[in-house]
């Protein structure tokens, strides 16, 4: 039986702000590794991504996947984490309000992409993530991804 790809215990709501974007990755992909989605290699290599460009999309989200070939074989499960860092975190000058680790099987992190990208295309959508109060708030929102 496969995992569901977003649960409550892989989102952080009203989470401190960390130091700088290696921490607030380190955190996103820490959650990931945490609940059995990844191997911890596989944080190393979201910041490997993150070094041959950026994972911010705008809107003050950051996505940070398995952007580099290798950590596909990290993955254990396909998964996603939602860390909401309401005060914000610096990505090369852009604020990032809301962090969403992405892990996928095969090529299945394009379709959660997709759903996130365009979830976090209206601005309403990303004014009632960052002010969610509850879990269930940020899994209704994205319950597109289970």
């Amino acid at each position: 039986m496969t995992k569901e790809i977003l649960t409550k215990d892989t989102i952080v709501l009203g989470a401190h702000p960390p130091n700088n974007k290696e921490e607030a990755i380190r955190f996103t992909g820490n959650i990931l590794r945490d609940h059995g989605y990844v191997e911890a290699t596989y944080v190393e290599k979201m910041l490997e991504r993150e070094q041959v460009t950026t994972t911010y999309i705008g809107n003050n989200v950051a996505i940070p996947p398995h952007g580099t070939e290798d950590a596909k074989k990290a993955v254990l499960e396909t998964g996603i984490s939602v860390v909401i860092v309401p005060e914000g975190v610096d990505f090369d000058g852009n604020t990032v309000k809301i962090l969403i680790g992405i892990a996928g099987k095969g090529d299945e992190h394009l379709e959660i992409l997709s759903k996130i990208a365009i979830v976090c295309s209206e601005e309403e959508n990303i004014t009632k993530l960052i002010q969610a109060e509850t879990k269930d708030e940020i899994i209704n929102l994205l319950g597109g991804v289970n």
